[in-house]
Formats: structure tokens, C-alpha cells, sequence
């Protein structure tokens, strides 16, 4: 992780992923502590199903209580939060997490991209997107338009992502922050606001 580029003043990390991203995060997740300034918002591609299955899987590998997202869910710092299958998960103006149903983008609901954005709208420099592993190049342009905002951008070393066309994809349109391992995820995480 570059030094130079301290992660300050964040209040919301998103997290998102594809075929490969689950591994990451199961390396990940156990190594972090609290995270009393910020929160987690966790965008995976996942098959249509009704069931907390990801959820509880998450729950159990992190210290970092894990809240099930529902229509009208307040983003609370501290807090990890999942998007469900089947809906894009959008931000709210007042820090609020909402769903839509409406079309698959990138052949997939939940949309990395779409969520990205609408996060990027809401906390602008005081986001950072993370994008991981993953088989197609859903999350790219939401990349761009955190960084737009001022927000800040990782993407996964894609030598080290089990299905590396998603990274690839984001290092070949944007110029990211940070290109990371997992390792280099968990410290980034572990870093946010210890400044502040």
C-alpha cells in the first residue's frame, strides 16, 4: 500500500465482486478489528435466492456486527451491510440504503456499477470503492464515478484474483489509488481514519 495516500474523513467503504470475490473477502473479513468511523457496503454478483445464506457466512468470519439489508436501511458507521439478491442496492441523499427491482445491468442485480454510483452521488471524498475479483466489467464505470467525486478508488492486483477481467478491466480505464493483494486490502481497511 502506498503511504502517500492516507485514506482520511472516510465515512462509507463499498466492496464489490464477482466469481472469485468471496475468497477475498473470507481472507479479509477475519482480520479486521472495529471500524467505528465508517461502514462496509458488500456488492456481490449472487445467484437469485431468498435466503441470508451470504449474509451469515459473512456474520461469522468478522468480528464487525453484519446488519440485513432492507428497503430503507440506515447506514450506521461500524456496521457491514450486504446487498441481497435480486435487487440494486441504492443510497439514499439522508445516508439511507434502498432497493430497486428494476432491470439487470451487466446481466446482474445487484449491479456493482449501479450501487458505485449511487454511492459516489451520496458521500462523494468521503467514499472509497474497492473493487474485486470477478468475471466481466461490472464495476469499472462506478470506479470512475467515485473517483469523479473525489472519492477513492482500489482494485484488486489482478495476479492475485482468481478471475483477474474485472480488475483488468478497471486498471485498463482508470487509474486507480491503490492496485492491492489481499493482504494489501486488509491493511487498507485496517488504515482508514486511524489518522483522524
Amino acid at each position: 500500500m502506498e503511504k502517500d495516500k492516507v485514506i482520511s474523513g472516510c465515512k462509507a467503504v463499498v466492496i464489490g465482486g464477482s466469481a472469485g470475490s468471496l475468497k477475498v473477502l473470507m481472507y479479509v473479513l477475519p482480520l479486521l478489528q472495529t471500524i467505528p468511523t465508517f461502514a462496509i457496503i458488500i456488492i456481490l454478483h449472487r445467484k437469485n435466492t431468498e435466503d441470508n445464506s451470504l449474509e451469515e457466512l459473512i456474520a461469522v468470519k468478522t468480528i464487525v456486527p453484519v446488519k440485513i439489508v432492507e428497503d430503507k436501511t440506515a447506514i450506521t458507521p461500524g456496521f457491514i451491510y450486504v446487498a441481497p439478491s435480486d435487487y440494486h442496492l441504492l443510497f439514499e441523499k439522508n445516508k439511507m440504503l434502498s432497493l430497486d427491482i428494476s432491470e439487470k445491468v451487466n446481466h446482474s442485480r445487484p449491479s456493482i456499477d449501479v450501487s458505485f454510483e449511487s454511492a459516489a452521488e451520496v458521500f462523494q471524498s468521503s467514499l472509497v470503492g474497492l473493487l474485486l475479483s470477478g468475471s466481466n466489467s461490472d464495476g469499472m464505470l462506478g470506479l470512475k464515478a467515485i473517483q469523479k467525486l473525489g472519492g477513492k478508488v482500489a482494485v484488486q492486483d489482478p495476479d492475485s484474483a482468481d478471475m483477474p477481467f474485472m480488475p483488468n478491466s478497471a486498471i485498463n480505464n482508470l487509474d486507480p489509488d491503490y492496485v492491492i493483494d489481499e493482504e494489501g486490502i486488509a491493511l487498507l481497511l485496517s488504515s482508514i481514519n486511524l489518522q483522524d
